[in-house]
């Protein structure tokens, strides 16, 4: 027996009437629930990890307009810009003093011209530039820093009356006056940027006088490390210490003081750009004429492994030469090592200060 039409019909509107009642009840709950309950439906907010990282902006800015980074800089420019012109000359000198090919510093140019074409001359030029930059770089700012700290500690002492010693009637008066700021900052100098950069100079001997064995830097990391080790890096480190001390004493004694008295002498302030060449030239050729038995050594020591007679040690190397080209010996190569080292000195000093100058007074402008 069918149901009837009209129970069907009400049965049906029945369960309109719930569903459509269910959606309004839901949306009137929702409109009258408080907040605090409204907020437990809501789903749990993600978890945030948030970092404020210092401002490191200012404090760069600040350190880079201080004197030290701007000599610095100053160094690291003149140093890659005199490297860039006088790179041939490098090359002639450290074959020479080594003893490789010719001894004359024309025929030596021939050789490495015939052999190896114009590129030859710039044979290991590319970690002399990156050995020149960090080198000039740390060997000027620490003969700055160090002049500068010198100076303030000697003024001090003057300033000072605890500085004497009294032994019963005699009172001895301890004073360091006599020390020369400049001779000990430029001793500093040469010793800071040998120990730093050491490693540098070996790799540049071994690309300019044996490119074959050493093709590329690469190469010739891997196998002076294959050699000896991080020790091998630091080969001749001795004896280019010993030669740096007078060296570098007096290249920037002599700059220092022929600057000075010249200053002096014409009643100037300063030197103009040719002045600082000519005086930078004289002091550079001063220091090596009188350390330059030792670089003769240096140099032996650095790259007598190549060819299996490598001398234990400086007084060895020393006596060596004298045994076999006698006391010219020492001295083989200075005209080559003169005819680099006064333009690359000069050079080297005329882009210096003017770099100091253009930073420096940059540096007080801002």
């Amino acid at each position: 027996m069918s149901p009837k039409p009209h129970s069907l019909s009400l049965s049906q509107s029945l369960k309109k009437e719930k569903k459509y009642s269910g959606v309004f009840e839901d949306v009137y709950s929702m409109a009258i629930l408080p907040k605090e309950l409204e907020l437990e439906k809501e789903s749990h907010p993600k978890f945030e990890l948030r970092f404020q990282l210092p401002d490191l902006i200012q404090p760069i800015r600040e350190f880079s307009r201080t004197r030290e980074v701007r000599e610095f800089l100053s160094g690291a420019l003149a140093g890659a810009m005199t490297k860039a012109v006088l790179a041939p000359l490098e090359t002639i000198r450290t074959r020479m003093v080594v003893g490789v090919g010719s001894r004359h510093i024309s025929g030596s140019f021939l050789e490495v011209i015939e052999k190896q074409g114009w590129q030859g001359l710039w044979a290991g030029n590319a970690v002399n530039m990156i050995r020149i930059i960090p080198t000039q770089a740390i060997e000027f700012a620490t003969f700055e820093c160090v002049k500068r700290a010198m100076t303030s500690t000697q003024e001090k002492w003057k300033q000072a009356e605890s500085h004497k010693v009294q032994i019963g009637p005699v009172s001895l008066n301890l004073s360091i006056s006599w020390i020369s700021p400049v001779a000990v900052a430029g001793a500093a100098a040469g010793v800071v940027s040998t120990l730093v950069c050491h490693p540098l100079e070996v790799l540049k001997d071994r690309l300019t006088v044996s490119p074959e064995a050493y093709p590329s830097l690469s190469i010739a990391i891997s196998k002076i490390y294959k050699e000896g080790g991080i020790g091998a890096c630091y080969s001749g480190l001795s004896p280019t210490l010993i030669g740096m001390l007078p060296y570098s004493t007096c290249y920037y004694f002599m700059y220092e003081k022929m600057k000075k008295s010249y200053c002096q002498a014409k009643n100037k302030e300063s030197l103009n750009r040719p002045e600082m060449l000519l005086v930078g030239a004289l002091a550079g050729f001063t220091a090596s004429t009188i350390s330059f038995p030792l670089e003769v050594a240096r140099k032996r020591l650095m790259v007598g492994a190549l060819q299996g007679k490598c001398p234990p040690h400086m007084a060895a190397a020393l006596s060596e030469v004298i045994r076999e080209e006698g006391l010219l010996g020492l001295y083989r190569g200075w005209g080559a090592s003169c005819l680099k080292v006064m333009p690359s000195s000069g050079i080297t000093w005329m882009f210096y200060e003017a770099w100091k100058d253009i930073l420096l007074v940059q540096r007080n402008s801002l």
